[in-house]
């Protein structure tokens, strides 16, 4: 196939476009940096600044939109969320404003999300089924979401991919974590109740193969393991792994003070579950949490 891939430079995009290579697969990216992409890539992969860029009587196949500005890397204010929210719904918007006009249509459109959109449920197990509760993250996933769908109106097979906590050392919480955690500096996010639930890299790449190649397939899929864990497991599992102490607790407050609104990120969770991959008999090679980390970190 001949695949559209936004978001492809990123943490996740440069672990998936490879593997669509070693797949077969033809690849265009959408990047605001194409020497990037050639700088990866050479001529293997073809970007362009602008879905305009894209000759009329080329045939895109496929449309894997993974865009989208950091959550954690800046704090939330009016602007930042701005920014969160063009670089995921407006751009999500021009890629089904282009496929309207296009000679030929895309078969398929995966497109990205987040457990976010379920909001903050405490102990409740959420299948792709469940309601959300209102807070911004939820209203930023569903803006998105929403803005997908407009690909279904145009007879595009659509697949939203609620996507977890993504577990690989080369970027995500985990590399921003492996330096604390190896200078025994690591430890829990106040209590260390909320609900962490994860995906390794390898299994999320497979995740998005997979809905490419099943032709049956459409909706929501929750890309997280079978068995999410709370912050307090991950901590301990994380520092024992690396042989060093994670004694540090840090006071729902601190948290609050230091990164105001954003400190949801670190303080709620979802009790998240694939039940729909799982039904599909999706295979993952990583369904603990220890498996994943280990492969990881290399231990």
């Amino acid at each position: 196939m001949h695949i559209l891939v936004t978001g492809g430079t990123g943490f996740i995009g440069t672990a998936l476009c490879p593997a669509l290579l070693a797949d077969g697969h033809q690849l265009t990216l959408l990047s605001r940096r194409p020497q990037k992409v050639f700088a990866a890539y050479q001529d293997r992969v073809r970007a362009v600044r602008r879905l305009e860029d894209i000759a009329p009587d080329v045939r895109i196949d496929a449309v894997i939109n993974l865009a989208g500005e950091g959550i954690a890397d800046r704090p939330w204010s009016s602007q930042r969320k701005a920014q969160m929210h063009a670089s995921r719904v407006n751009l999500t918007e021009e890629l089904v404003a282009w496929m309207r006009r296009a000679a030929w249509r895309p078969k398929v459109l995966v497109s990205g999300s987040a457990v976010g959109w379920y909001g903050d449920q405490g102990d409740k197990i959420l299948e792709e089924n469940a309601s959300a509760h209102e807070e911004y993250m939820h209203t930023l996933c569903e803006d998105w979401e929403q803005a997908a769908r407009g690909a279904e109106r145009l007879k595009v097979r659509l697949c939203i991919v609620r996507t977890g906590l993504v577990i690989g050392r080369s970027g995500g919480l985990l590399k921003r974590m492996l330096p604390l955690f190896g200078l025994g500096l690591g430890g829990r996010f106040g209590k260390g109740e909320q609900w962490m639930s994860w995906i390794s890299l390898s299994d999320y790449v497979d995740i998005i193969r997979f809905l490419l190649e099943q032709e049956n397939l459409s909706g929501v899929f929750n890309a997280t393991a079978p068995k999410p864990i709370t912050n307090a497991e991950f901590t301990s599992t994380l520092a024992r792994l690396m042989k060093r102490p994670a004694f540090l607790l840090i006071p729902d407050g601190v948290l609050k003070f230091a990164m105001g609104e954003m400190s949801c990120l670190l303080l709620t969770g979802q009790r998240v579950l694939p039940t729909r991959l799982l039904e599909q008999k999706f295979y993952f090679n990583y369904r603990v949490l220890e498996d994943a980390l280990r492969a990881e970190i290399g231990v």
